[in-house]
């Protein structure tokens, strides 16, 4: 059985998912389909819509088996 990460990026947010938390409400998929995909693997696509739409829907997973954080941008110093 082949296994996949759970760990998702768009160069501003990454986005996790924990399997064991879910409880396959589906509201994600409901909500922005264009991101969070049922039928395809990998099933969440972030270019599927804009960073603060993907946020938004994030924070309606009833599980909590979903969640994000913000990637820091490194600084060169010269």
């Amino acid at each position: 059985m082949q296994s996949y990460k759970n760990e998702f990026t768009n160069g501003e947010i990454t986005v996790t998912y924990q399997p064991k938390t879910c409880i396959h409400a589906e509201a994600c998929a409901k909500g922005l389909s264009a991101v969070f995909r049922t039928t395809v693997i990998p099933w969440i696509d972030l270019d599927g819509a804009e960073t603060e739409k993907i946020i938004q829907q994030i924070k309606k997973c009833p599980s909590g088996a979903l969640s994000f954080c913000y990637n820091s941008k490194k600084v060169l110093v010269k």
